[in-house]
């Protein structure tokens, strides 16, 4: 059982980090981003780009590029890719603009059209096929622990996820910014009535949600594999995650990820028909019992 529960813990890790982008952007624009799955598997084929890059019309820069060590250009990648789609996020807030104040539809449907858009962008640059991101050799292959084998890249992940999750919690609780972005989350308009720009707010803070999807997609691309719509495997759980946490509450969101990790870990390893099905089951046994989730903030429903 050992090999599967470190797979789980790795691998709810990675879903809290997704989830933790969408619950800034929930909980700051109070919108539902239907695009955030898009911008996880936005996040893997600028991986693929900057590790691989197909650079046919500038073949000596390509060349000259390719020459560096696989690990640089993995870092570049991890560097990257979160930059990119947090600009990509950022046109997307202005376009969301014109939806605030409206009925949320508007924003549900901007974005769900906006996830479409770039599903199929994907498909028109890098076509349909599968991929695989290639892995520097310091991070691939497996090692003895015992009796057992491990996947190395399955610990870096789960630590580089820990790391990027404690540099969240040290950025929104040690920083003016941090406490800013939180007293959005509580209260815009009277963020607004102390002189805080909150259009600019809301830019950034979709673009750090945005590019949160997308480190999370680098690192997640060596598991699940590179495809259009792997994003829908990443925004269901992400959902499921912040609502299982309670909205709004950080270490909530990473509990609750690390639970439904566990859960389609193991369920995955002994019973796979109920891999998926397994954290369905968990949410509706936490909600059933507590409306408001693990660390929800208590409401009439709990009455």
């Amino acid at each position: 059982m050992l090999p599967h529960l470190v797979n789980g813990i790795s691998l709810g890790l990675l879903f809290a980090l997704i989830a933790l982008g969408f619950m800034l952007i929930v909980g700051v624009m109070e919108t539902i981003n239907l695009a955030h799955g898009s911008l996880f598997a936005l996040g893997m084929y600028f991986a693929l780009f900057f590790v691989t890059p197909q650079l046919g019309w500038l073949p000596e820069l390509q060349s000259a590029y390719m020459a560096l060590p696989l690990a640089t250009r993995y870092l570049v990648a991890l560097f990257l890719a979160p930059v990119f789609v947090g600009l990509f996020g950022m046109l997307l807030e202005l376009c969301m603009r014109r939806t605030y104040g409206r009925d949320p539809l508007y924003g549900l449907l901007l974005t769900f059209g906006a996830a479409l858009v770039i599903e199929e962008t994907i498909r028109l640059v890098w076509g349909s096929t599968e991929k695989q991101l290639p892995l520097p050799e310091a991070i691939s292959g497996a090692f003895l622990l015992g009796d057992l084998v491990y996947s190395k890249y399955r610990f870096f992940a789960a630590g580089f996820s820990i790391v990027a999750i404690l540099a969240l919690w040290l950025f929104l609780e040690k920083t003016p910014y941090g406490a800013i972005i939180k007293a959005g989350a509580h209260d815009s308009e009277m963020v607004r009535a102390l002189g805080i720009n909150l259009p600019r707010l809301r830019l950034f803070v979709f673009a750090l949600g945005v590019a949160l999807a997308a480190l999370a997609g680098v690192v997640m691309a060596p598991i699940w594999g590179i495809r259009p719509h792997v994003g829908v495997d990443a925004v269901v759980p992400a959902f499921l995650i912040i609502v299982l946490g309670g909205v709004g509450s950080l270490w909530g969101a990473v509990l609750a990820g690390l639970m439904v990790g566990m859960v389609v870990g193991l369920t995955g390893a002994y019973a796979s028909e109920w891999s998926l099905l397994s954290m369905y089951l968990l949410f509706i046994a936490v909600v059933t019992f507590r409306s408001r989730g693990l660390f929800g903030k208590k409401s009439v429903l709990d009455a």
